[in-house]
């Protein structure tokens, strides 16, 4: 009989189906916890750098893997699943984890032991957690993070009473400081022992649960930490009605001027890197077609977005820095104000503001909105906010055609501000869309905002660093796959039908013939065909057509010649320019958006109506953003 067998468990956890067969010999443990306790910060700490990112199988949902080799040579296989307050799943992360601990996960084995991270300092509330994972009948241990704040804080915990309340061994810790990890890592070496069950309440007993987490609490003797003074103080100005919103609005202009003043000498690096292996290659390999793929299709192609590396990384730094501060949870409750008057909860904030690295995580964070309708209305309006694989194509054409001036001295200068512009564009964009969303088909009552505010922090520059050195190796996944694909299929339709065994003039080839067929669609925009050629390709992500551009210029010898922004402003007027960028700000230019939309709402209904929409605001908004510039410039 197993130790937990007498265990009071609710109904769910006593089916427990065999785990399937599993492919390798690692143990599986699971990473629990509730959002902003450390899970992140653990798992990255045991894991280092050997991790990955994918879904779990038959659900969008994204789960973190990692592997911890033990000084016994043995390995560890962690997934970090997604941060819950429970397991009554009602959203589709709790089903997910309630699902994956129970071993009912299609394709994915039961976890063979649990790692539960709760935050120390906020005990009382996150022991409810503890009830439902421990029912769940594994192996499990609980890991008390930020165990520095709550010494420093004055709050006081007996561990040895909790875990004899709880039945599971209990760790004091703290993952950013590297204190107490040798304890996590004996327990994934199996050399800690679990003390006795005890009784717990059932899973849907809510009530049961508030009152059984006082008790665990209390009768560790566990004393909560006061408030930091600082986080107080910090709130009366960042929480403040009028200088709140004023504090928010100088931190996204500084984000967007950095973008260009401290990624300039970086991509400067690159791009001399990019080019000057090209001009290697063109020189050290015999003339061939193999030699043409390499430099003008996939080095010109690639190279061409690479470039901008640099400044998606500091856009994703700044996120990370004002994420782990506690500063976002800030902006969120202000937010609110704001997701009320269109209709929408403050839970919609969390995924529009993912949705600036990217859509696709944007359209699976809804699932922490209970209220379908108002989930509904998020996804649909999440690819309006500006995501970073548009930051290739702004960049590029605001250097191209805006001198850089000063604005606000060094703070503000005119391609941040055009920049910063395109950001509220699309942001102006959801809102409306949103309002009307919610004020015919997907009317609903609005509900309560809860959020738990953390206290404020210093980040991690080390979690900073992992999480950079993780984008970094998704954008370049993206560059050497979709973009490579795109830049090498293009060059080919380039270079096809060839004559007498020579390339046709680009105009005269089966990508020309493409761009020609869509151009009348185009022309009343200002854009000509090669413009229509990467509009096509970027179908399959926006930033392709940066690639594609620079493959076109590239075969043409422009790019080659003269660069690309000079090549951009050698094919396109100012209004054409602007037509563009107002075009890539509405356009839903991602397939894979397309794709997660559709198996989030099930069916291709809503991702029809999404695509249509954005599309006919591109065309139209590029028309009046062309007109109204040629009025103004007075061509």
């Amino acid at each position: 009989m197993s130790p937990r067998s007498a265990l009071a468990l609710p109904a769910a956890c006593h089916d427990e189906p065999p785990a399937p067969p599993r492919g390798s010999k690692a143990r599986i443990v699971a990473i629990v916890g509730p959002p902003n306790a450390g899970k992140s910060t653990l798992f990255n700490r045991l894991t280092g750098l050997r991790q990955k990112v994918a879904n779990y199988p038959g659900v969008t949902v994204e789960q973190h893997r990692g592997r911890v080799r033990l000084p016994s040579g043995d390995e560890i296989e962690l997934i970090d699943l997604p941060g819950v307050y429970s397991l009554v799943h009602r959203s589709e992360d709790e089903r997910v984890t309630h699902d994956t601990l129970l071993g009912r996960m299609p394709g994915q084995p039961r976890p063979d032991a649990v790692l539960l991270i709760l935050d120390s300092t906020s005990l009382a509330r996150h022991l409810v957690l503890a009830a439902n994972v421990l029912s769940c009948n594994l192996p499990t241990l609980v890991v008390l993070n930020m165990g520095d704040e709550l010494r420093g804080r004055g709050g006081s915990l007996d561990v040895t009473a909790l875990s004899r309340q709880l039945g599971a061994p209990v760790v004091l810790v703290s993952a950013a400081r590297n204190e107490g990890i040798d304890a996590v890592r004996a327990f994934l070496a199996g050399e800690v022992v679990r003390p006795l069950p005890i009784a717990l309440p059932a899973l849907q007993d809510v009530p049961a649960c508030h009152k059984w987490a006082t008790r665990m609490g209390a009768d560790a003797g566990y004393r909560a930490p006061a408030p930091p003074m600082w986080t107080r103080r910090l709130d009366s100005v960042f929480l403040h009605p009028v200088g709140g919103p004023l504090v928010f609005l100088a931190v996204v202009l500084a984000v967007f001027q950095s973008i260009f003043t401290l990624a300039k000498p970086l991509m400067d690096v690159v791009s001399g890197a990019i080019e000057g292996s090209g001009s290697w290659l063109a020189a050290h390999l015999p003339a061939s077609l193999l030699r043409d793929l390499l430099v003008d299709g996939i080095w010109a192609g690639v190279g061409a977005v690479v470039v901008f590396l640099p400044q998606i990384l500091i856009l994703f730094l700044f996120i990370g820095i004002l994420e782990d501060s506690g500063y976002l949870a800030r902006a969120a409750l202000i937010a609110d104000r704001t997701m009320a008057k269109v209709g929408l909860q403050g839970k919609s904030f969390i995924p529009l503001l993912a949705a600036y690295a990217c859509a696709v995580p944007a359209v699976l964070a809804t699932r922490t909105i209970e209220d379908k309708r108002d989930r509904l209305a998020t996804i649909l309006i999440a690819p309006f906010m500006t995501c970073s694989a548009r930051l290739p194509i702004y960049t590029l054409v605001i250097a191209a055609f805006l001198p850089e001036q000063p604005l606000l001295g060094p703070f503000l200068g005119t391609r941040a501000a055009a920049l910063l512009g395109l950001y509220v564009l699309g942001f102006l964009a959801a809102v409306g869309t949103a309002r009307l969303l919610k004020s015919s088909i997907l009317r609903s009552e609005r509900t309560d905002f809860v959020l738990e505010m953390p206290p404020y922090r210093w980040p991690s520059f080390r979690q900073l660093g992992l999480r950079l050195v993780d984008r970094s190796k998704v954008f370049l996944h993206r560059a050497g796959t979709v973009i490579l694909a795109a830049s090498v299929a293009l060059w080919i339709l380039a270079n096809v039908p060839r004559h007498d065994g020579q390339a046709p003039p680009i105009a005269e080839s089966v990508a020309g013939m493409l761009g020609r067929t869509v151009e009348p669609l185009i022309a009343p925009l200002g854009f000509d065909w090669r413009i229509g050629i990467g509009l096509v390709t970027s179908l399959a992500a926006r930033e392709v057509i940066v690639g594609t551009l620079g493959t076109i210029y590239g075969i043409e010898g422009t790019a080659e010649s003269v660069g690309l922004q000079e090549a951009l402003r050698m094919h396109l007027t100012v209004p054409a320019a602007v037509g563009l960028l107002v075009f890539f700000a509405f356009a839903m230019q991602c397939t894979s958006t397309i794709a997660v939309v559709r198996r989030e709402t099930g069916g291709w209904k809503w991702p029809a109506v999404q695509f249509g929409y954005m599309l006919f605001l591109a065309w139209t908004g590029a028309f009046v953003a062309n007109r109204i510039t040629a009025i103004l410039l007075g061509s």
